[in-house]
């Protein structure tokens, strides 16, 4: 069975290349043509001779997803609903914003998370997504992109699935959209998002290129958080705060803290209070998110949400409020893939 070539990383296809005797400058030629021309065809890619095109193509397949539905947000944002050639779905997002394009990259088919308020885990784990699975999401927002004169800039690591659960093949699709011979994404315009999976944030801060960390909290105390994310109950949240020190100090980088905030449940003053307590000493920023609703929970008000900002604001915690995007589209990771497995069945 052939591999996919989107599974590799260029120095993952140095190595390959090296073990059966071939030249690892090979692995640039090659990124070249498959990432910056675009090329599906070993046989096309005319500086590598015919004997090494034609060994290539015996053993590599260039993947490709089936988009089985997009849908566009009044403010640009697009969802695609793929399907792998497994037949499982999967989503991906493309956010237009004033700093440039962004993708929103699914890493599992399914979560085992179990985080009552999101859709993603409204279905268990599957599988994991293989580096090329995620590569080839990148890629076809990237090729619609060209064609209207412009380039993705920016990618989050945040669709279905929790990214540190599948850790390995994550960092190696890093690697290559961070590549300059790959898509070129700058280190700084990553960001790969965990509800708290306290090992791997360990591991991450080893991790040699400045990508940034965002934390999934939504909860600023161990008896809501238990509740509503499974992940907690692993590790409480002196032991999650543990760890993004370390990351900070490891690292210098500044961790974004991710906070949806939900009417009733975790939006009231003394939810705020216990989020200053909990984040002071922490270089950070709090970004609120407005809620895509799902099932039972409901946003917060407007007015609720402002007086939440507000409190942070006045004891001196680095808060924004995420811009809404695609909540007319159902643009919350796995709303769109519930919809069509329901729909199929």
């Amino acid at each position: 069975m052939k591999t996919n070539i989107y599974d590799y990383s260029r120095a993952a296809l140095e190595r390959y290349l090296e073990a059966r005797g071939s030249k690892k400058y090979r692995a640039m030629q090659i990124f070249e043509a498959v990432y910056r021309q675009r090329i599906t065809d070993f046989a096309l890619i005319f500086n590598l001779k015919k004997e090494f095109r034609e060994q290539m193509r015996e053993e590599f397949c260039f993947g490709h997803l089936e988009t089985v539905k997009t849908t566009v947000s009044t403010d640009g944002t697009k969802k695609y609903l793929f399907r792998l050639d497994d037949g499982n779905l999967i989503e991906t997002v493309l956010m237009r914003h004033d700093y440039g394009n962004s993708v929103c990259v699914t890493t599992q088919v399914g979560c085992n998370m179990g985080c009552l308020f999101c859709a993603s885990g409204e279905t268990k784990k599957i599988r994991d997504l293989t580096p090329g699975e995620m590569v080839m999401q990148a890629l076809v927002i990237e090729d619609e992109l060209r064609a209207e004169g412009q380039r993705l800039s920016n990618a989050v690591i945040m669709g279905i699935g929790e990214p540190f659960d599948n850790y390995e093949n994550v960092m190696e699709f890093i690697r290559i959209i961070n590549d300059p011979k790959g898509f070129a994404i700058g280190s700084r315009h990553i960001t790969v998002s965990t509800c708290g999976i306290v090992p791997k944030i360990y591991e991450f801060s080893e991790f040699p290129l400045q990508v940034n960390l965002a934390v999934s909290l939504h909860f600023a105390t161990d008896e809501k958080r238990r509740k509503y994310m499974k992940i907690s109950r692993a590790y409480d949240l002196k032991t999650l705060f543990t760890a993004l020190h370390h990351y900070f100090d490891k690292t210098g980088r500044r961790v974004t803290i991710e906070y949806i905030l939900l009417a009733g449940i975790n939006d009231s003053i003394e939810d705020a209070a216990a989020l200053v307590s909990l984040v002071r000493g922490l270089t950070c920023y709090v970004n609120l998110i407005p809620y895509n609703e799902t099932g039972v929970f409901k946003r917060s008000s407007s007015e609720r949400t402002r007086a939440f900002f507000e409190y942070l604001i006045k004891n001196g915690v680095n808060v924004v409020t995420r811009k809404e995007q695609g909540h007319d589209i159902a643009a919350a990771c796995g709303q769109l893939r519930i919809k069509e497995m329901v729909c199929e069945d």
